[in-house]
């Protein structure tokens, strides 16, 4: 029957069906198939619009008393059932305020009526409360935290810090212990005012063992110096941060952008959206909109948030926690582009031909707001044919045309030749403990793709932006290969049996070539691992040096300023450059231009061989358990000491020591790469197959000790005497006593 809802009715729908808002759905909701009463349902919709009581987002409606999943909480007193409750401090909706329950986790500090947190929400439906809130952490409050390890004693115990840097022992009264055991990892944090004597702490995390998988990452950022702990004017300068007003800025609210990121994503500063171009002279054209987080607004130059965040210079990321360059109010809330919620950005409207060729570029400041938050997977899975509630609607109008867009990209890369790289990026299961439960490989999409192609086209186009306007940036510079290194490729690539030409400009086209040559055969992963490892190290600089890797001309960071601080300095720039406001380049930022690129780029270096680090502990740690078992792999590498090699089963790389292959002595040839056996004549080079032993796993170090058993299924000639030369040899009877006699004789002395 047709009948027009009541505007209560609609409401209530809308908040029944979050799924299903589009207008579309309210018609066919309540069965209005007429042209009279779709238009009246339409004027409904307005009136529901200009009240207030509903949002319009592209072609949906919403009800802005929602909540944003990570939001600013004012904690009230305890009720009669001892839980506890809160309230939302931004909350701008009309009607019944959601009432949200604080779900409190065993290591959670205290709370009581009148603080302020900072907590991710969960809507729940068919209870008294709204939303369930867990804690990520209290406001206004930023105690001194430290990592050790405990020991015990009779009034509580000790900390001792593992930091090289500080060697001042904490005290643990008995009641602040946490039950942890004498020679356990803890972090700690500061318990009461600074006194006479030892600094007192409470246990506020166990990590069990120094050496356990818990412990790894917090080794790893005590051992390269990276600051996990936000001063407290930081802080309070991020606490006392609030949301962007629209002012001048551009209102892009209607357009139906999505981020699209990992599934456990903390923060999203990226959002999407493609459609087709209307234009008549671009026939079969795109226009593609990339909006990223607006952080130069919070983040001023000379604050003490943009001092700490050029310390910083990047987010860290590990297995089990990620060291940010903001603190969570910005990086997780305010900056964070969560979707139904206004937020500041800096966006950029690309226009493309048929064939992929950028044709024009616009960048503007504005407001946005994402219709959906998703994720690589559920994207793909829509593609493919299997879309959830949450991408169906999006399938059509959104999903299609940004597949479609970068389908027509794919046709100028291809032209471009980047270098087309394919190596699996390796994941760390870990369990709630913190152990290692299994080491997979992250299942790469096109989803993936469709994101790097459109993040690489915002960043070509801001790099060409300042260009044109004759502004400082810094750009994203990667130079050719050395010589050396193009030679040490080549030999590996002809022992290989594939070859990489001489005498010839070297160019991304010619090691494509290279890579396709291996491709599908047993070196595929080899020369993959082998020309990464060739290339020189990427870097920031304000000179424009070019983008080698992938074959650009200018090339700057533009695309993640939550996690960068390169990319906050090109987005003051374009604020300098464009006139939108004074949290532009400031003259000090000019001035030292040439120091924050050295800067940056060494805390990048800093996280990466952290990150690396941490891998190979983990690793190590996972593969404990299996010292004594044989694995296959393949040799990665050829030292005079030994051979690296990358196991097939894990891609953990272990070394087998020369001293432990065959029992004769083995030459080592530094232009081939090889070691050869002084008797058996017996080979050992880059790419061959081989099986091993682990025999030793330390995952303090994270190093791995392997023994060789097999090359190429065959077992290793015997060769030699019998009998080890070199250090660890058999002595011969009675050799010590006869020189330890001489040593005697040689250093007696008779006064006269």
């Amino acid at each position: 029957m047709e009948q027009l809802p009541s505007k209560p009715q609609i409401r209530q729908w809308l908040s029944d069906n979050p799924t299903l808002t589009s207008k579309r759905d309210i018609a066919k909701a309540f069965g209005i198939k007429g042209g009279a009463l779709r238009i009246e349902l339409k004027r409904l919709l307005k009136e529901l619009e200009d009240e207030g009581a509903l949002t319009k987002t592209h072609r949906s409606y919403r009800d802005p008393s929602a909540l944003p999943p990570v939001s600013i909480l004012r904690v009230e007193a305890p009720d009669t059932q001892g839980d506890l409750f809160a309230r939302a401090v931004e909350y701008t909706g009309e009607g019944v305020e959601p009432r949200i329950l604080i779900i409190t986790g065993k290591d959670d500090p205290a709370l009581g009526a009148g603080d302020r947190i900072l907590a991710r929400l969960e809507p729940v439906g068919g209870k008294d409360h709204s939303y369930e809130a867990r804690l990520i952490r209290k406001i206004g409050s930023n105690p001194i935290k430290l990592l050790g390890v405990f020991r015990a004693d009779h009034e509580g115990g000790r900390i001792i810090p593992i930091d090289k840097k500080n060697d001042t022992e904490w005290r643990v009264p008995a009641n602040a212990t946490n039950d942890a055991r004498d020679g356990e990892l803890v972090e700690a944090e500061q318990s009461g005012p600074r006194r006479m004597g030892l600094p007192t702490a409470r246990i506020t995390a166990r990590l069990g063992d120094p050496t356990g998988p818990r412990a790894v990452s917090l080794i790893a950022i005590h051992q390269h110096g990276i600051p996990d702990a936000f001063p407290d004017k930081v802080i309070a300068e991020a606490d006392a941060a609030e949301p962007a007003p629209l002012g001048k800025r551009e209102d892009l609210r209607d357009l139906a952008l999505v981020t699209i990121d990992p599934v456990d994503a903390r923060d999203r500063d990226d959002a999407v959206l493609a459609m087709p171009d209307t234009d008549k002279s671009n026939p079969g054209g795109f226009v593609v909109w990339v909006a990223i987080a607006d952080v130069a607004w919070y983040v001023r130059p000379g604050s003490e948030l943009d001092r700490e965040a050029r310390k910083r210079g990047n987010s860290t990321y590990f297995p089990d926690r990620v060291v940010p360059m903001l603190p969570d109010i910005l990086s997780g809330d305010l900056c964070s582009l969560h979707e139904n919620v206004d937020r500041a950005c800096m966006a950029v409207r690309m226009v493309f031909d048929a064939h992929g060729h950028k044709t024009s570029h616009r960048f503007t400041r504005g407001i946005m707001r994402s219709v959906a938050s998703l994720n690589y997977a559920q994207v793909q899975a829509a593609i493919d044919g299997r879309p959830d509630t949450k991408t169906e609607p999006l399938l059509d109008e959104v999903l299609r045309p940004l597949y479609a867009a970068y389908d027509a990209t794919k046709h100028a890369r291809a032209l471009r030749q980047p270098l087309d790289l394919d190596l699996p990026e390796r994941k760390i299961v870990l369990s709630d403990e913190g152990k290692v439960t299994s080491v997979d490989f992250y299942e790469r999409f096109d989803a993936h793709k469709v994101i790097e192609e459109f993040m690489v086209q915002a960043n070509v186009a801001a790099a060409e932006e300042l260009v044109r306007l004759k502004r400082p940036l810094l750009f994203r510079v990667h130079e050719e290969p050395s010589p050396e290194k193009l030679n040490t490729l080549r030999e590996v690539a002809e022992a290989s049996g594939f070859t990489l030409a001489k005498g010839q400009v070297l160019k991304t086209a010619h090691l494509n070539r290279l890579l396709q040559q291996a491709e599908g055969t047993d070196f595929d992963e080899l020369m993959n691992i082998t020309l990464l490892r060739s290339m020189t190290q990427a870097y920031y600089n304000p000179v424009n040096f070019g983008h080698f890797g992938l074959a650009l001309r200018n090339y700057a960071h533009f695309t993640s300023p939550i996690r960068r601080y390169s990319d906050l300095i090109v987005h003051r720039s374009l604020i300098s450059g464009h006139g939108w406001g004074d949290d532009g380049l400031s003259q000090a930022d000019l001035e030292s231009l040439d120091e924050t690129a050295k800067q940056i780029s060494d805390t990048e270096r800093r996280s990466m061989m952290a990150e690396r680090d941490t891998t190979d502990r983990y690793l190590a740690a996972y593969l404990s358990d299996r010292v004594g078992a044989a694995f296959k792999g393949r040799v990665s590498g050829v030292q005079r000491f030994g051979l690296f090699v990358r196991l097939d089963e894990s891609g953990a790389d272990g070394l087998v020591p020369v001293r432990s292959v065959g029992r004769e002595f083995f030459h080592y040839d530094a232009d081939t790469q090889t070691l050869t056996g002084s008797e058996t004549g017996l080979s050992i080079g880059v790419g061959q197959r081989v099986t091993v032993r682990l025999t030793e796993a330390a995952p303090m170090t994270g190093g791995l000790i392997l023994e060789l058993l097999e090359i190429e299924g065959d077992a290793l000639p015997a060769g030699g005497d019998g009998r080890r030369r070199g250090r660890g040899g058999p002595r011969k009877p009675g050799r010590a006593t006869a020189r330890s006699r001489a040593i005697k004789r040689k250093v007696h002395r008779k006064r006269t």
